[in-house]
C-alpha cells in the first residue's frame, strides 16, 4: 500500500473506562486480556476475569469505606496495580498514580500534593512507603500481596447482594485520575484527567491506527505514566488485543522471545538502546559496511514492490520475538535515523506526540500515511493551532481538567480551552505536526540567531560513542555535555576528534 491518506479506522466506542471493560467482557468474554508471570509460571486473565476482578476489588474497597477518596497506586507494573487503579477510578474515587522509583520522601510529597487519603502498594514497595510516612501520619497502606483475599471478600459480598460498586454511575467530567508531570517549570504538578478525556483519547487515537487483532503486546512502559497506561494498556484493551505485562526491565528480551509481540509501545530510550545493541553486534562481526550495503539493496527492492526483509533480517527481528511489525514511539523526540533503520529491518516505527495534559496523545504517524521527521498526524476531532510566537496549542475533549489545586499554573497553559504545550513547531497541510524545539529552551546568540538545543543534541547523539548529551547556553557560549557509551569511557582522543567534528 502506498504512503498516502486513507480513511480512519472504525473502532470500538466507549465513553468511560468502566464501559470499556464491560464492553469487552460482553463481546469477547473468553479472550485473553492479560498474561503475566507468577510463582507457578504464567497467569492468564480473560476480559470476563478482568471485569469480575475489578467489581470484586471495588466492592471490597467500598466495604473498607473507600468511597470518594484520593487513592495512591504505587508499585511495579502488575495486574494487581491495574485492577486497583480501575477499581478506584470506576467507583468514584480518584486514582493517584505515583512513580515507584522515586525516593520515599518524594513519593509522600506527591501524595500530599494529590491529597491522598490512603495507599494501595505492591508488596515489594510497602516498607518504602511506610518508612516515608512521618510519625503521626495515620493514612493506611494496603499491601496488594493480599490481592486475592481482597477479591475473595469482594466476591462474597457481591454473592450476598452487595451491588453498590457495580451500580455506581460514572460522572464523565469528574476527576478520575491524577498523574504527575514536571511540566515546563520543573515543579511537579498533578494533572487531573477525567473519564471523558481518557476515553476520548483512546477512541479517537485508535482511529489512526489498527493493530493485528491476532497479535499481542508486551507492556514495558511504567503504568504511572500516561503513555504507559492510557495508550499502552487502555487503548490495547479497547482493541481487544492480549497484553503481556513485563514486570522487570532486565526480562524484556526473555518476555519478547516468549510472547512474540506484534506491536510494542516504546520511548526513544528503548529504541535507541535496541538500535545500538543491534549495530554493536554487527560491528563485532566486522560486517558494518556489508550490512549497510545489504540494507541499501533491500530498500531499493522494496521500492519496486519486492519485500525480502522478513527473511533477510530474521536475526534482527528475532531480537524482538520474531513477529514484531510496529513500534509506536512517544514521550520525547526521536531521530528519523532510527525510523529509517528499523524500517529497513521490517519494523515500522510510528512516531507520535502527546503530553499528560492531553490524556496524552494528540498525534501519531499511521502505518500507511506517515512523514519521517514529523511526530504524526493530528488525532481526529482535536483542534490545533500555532500561536504568533510559534507555540503549538491543542483544544478538545482530551485536554485535562487542570492541575490539581493549582489554578494559577492551570491558567498559564489553559487559555480559552486551548492547552499551550510550550513546544515550538508547525502543522502542514495534511495536519502532520513537526516540532522544532522548546519555547523556553531556545538559545539566542549575540547576532540574534535562535538555536534549538534539541536539534544539536539529536545530531550529536547519533555518534556511536555518545550515550546521552545535553546542550545549553553558558556565558554566551553553546556547551554540550556528553555521557559516553560504556565502551568509550576514558577515550579522550575519540571525544577530542568528535568535538572538532561538531565545531566545524
Amino acid at each position: 500500500m502506498k504512503n498516502k491518506e486513507y480513511p480512519y479506522y472504525d473502532v470500538p466506542e466507549m465513553s468511560d473506562l468502566k464501559e470499556m471493560v464491560w464492553n469487552k467482557a460482553k463481546t469477547m468474554p473468553n479472550k485473553t486480556a492479560f498474561v503475566y508471570p507468577c510463582e507457578s509460571g504464567e497467569m492468564k486473565k480473560t476480559y470476563q476475569n478482568l471485569k469480575d476482578d475489578i467489581n470484586a476489588f471495588g466492592t471490597w474497597m467500598y466495604s473498607e469505606d473507600i468511597k470518594g477518596k484520593h487513592v495512591a497506586i504505587i508499585g511495579e507494573n502488575s495486574y494487581e496495580w491495574l485492577v486497583a487503579f480501575l477499581a478506584a477510578a470506576n467507583g468514584g474515587n480518584v486514582a493517584v498514580a505515583i512513580d515507584k522509583n522515586l525516593p520515599e520522601e518524594e513519593q509522600i510529597a506527591l501524595a500530599d500534593i494529590g491529597e491522598v487519603e490512603l495507599f494501595m502498594v505492591t508488596d515489594s514497595h510497602v516498607d518504602k512507603v511506610k518508612h516515608g510516612l512521618k510519625d503521626g501520619d495515620s493514612r493506611k497502606v494496603y499491601d496488594l500481596i493480599d490481592f486475592n483475599a481482597m477479591l475473595k471478600k469482594g466476591r462474597t459480598l457481591i454473592a450476598q447482594g452487595d451491588t453498590d460498586f457495580i451500580n455506581y454511575e460514572i460522572v464523565l467530567d469528574q476527576t478520575a485520575a491524577i498523574l504527575f508531570t514536571s511540566g515546563t517549570s520543573g515543579v511537579s504538578k498533578g494533572v487531573e484527567l477525567t473519564h471523558r478525556s481518557m476515553a476520548y483519547d483512546v477512541v479517537h487515537t485508535s482511529m489512526l491506527y489498527q493493530p493485528d487483532l491476532d497479535g499481542g503486546v508486551v507492556a514495558i512502559l511504567p503504568f504511572h505514566h500516561a503513555f504507559g497506561l492510557v495508550v499502552a494498556i487502555f487503548m490495547v484493551v479497547n482493541y481487544g488485543v492480549p497484553i503481556y505485562i513485563n514486570k522487570k526491565i532486565k526480562q524484556i528480551k526473555k518476555d519478547m522471545e516468549e510472547f512474540q509481540p506484534q506491536l510494542m509501545f516504546m520511548v526513544p530510550m528503548f529504541v535507541e538502546f535496541f538500535h545500538k545493541q543491534i549495530w554493536k553486534e554487527i560491528e563485532k562481526k566486522g560486517k558494518t559496511a556489508v550490512f549497510r550495503q545489504l540494507m541499501n539493496t533491500t530498500d531499493a527492492l522494496l521500492k519496486t514492490g519486492i519485500d525480502v526483509r522478513s527473511k533477510t533480517y530474521k536475526t534482527v527481528q528475532n531480537v524482538f520475538g520474531g513477529k514484531l511489525t510496529e513500534i509506536i514511539c512517544g514521550g520525547a523526540a526521536l531521530d528519523p535515523m532510527y525510523v529509517k533503520d528499523f524500517r529497513s529491518w521490517g519494523i515500522e516505527i510510528l512516531n507520535g506526540y502527546g503530553t499528560t495534559e492531553c490524556s496524552p496523545v494528540v498525534a501519531v504517524n499511521r502505518p500507511h500515511h506517515r512523514k519521517d521527521g514529523s511526530v504524526g498526524k493530528l488525532v481526529p476531532g482535536v483542534k490545533v493551532k500555532v500561536t504568533e510566537d510559534g507555540e503549538i496549542a491543542f483544544k478538545g475533549d482530551l485536554v485535562m481538567k487542570g492541575y490539581y489545586k493549582r489554578p494559577e499554573d492551570t491558567d498559564k497553559v489553559l487559555i480559552d480551552g486551548w492547552y499551550h504545550t510550550g513546544d515550538l513547531g508547525y502543522v502542514d497541510e495534511e495536519d502532520f505536526i513537526f516540532l522544532t524545539g522548546r519555547k523556553k529552551n531556545l538559545i539566542i546568540l549575540s547576532n540574534g540567531e535562535n538555536i534549538s538545543p534539541e536539534e544539536l543534541e539529536q545530531n550529536i547523539a547519533r555518534d556511536k560513542g555518545v550515550q546521552e548529551v545535553l546542550v545549553y547556553d553558558e556565558n554566551s557560549k553553546i556547551v554540550a555535555e556528553i555521557f559516553p557509551a560504556e565502551e568509550y569511557l576514558g577515550n579522550t582522543e575519540y571525544f577530542e576528534a568528535l568535538k572538532d567534528k561538531v565545531n566545524r
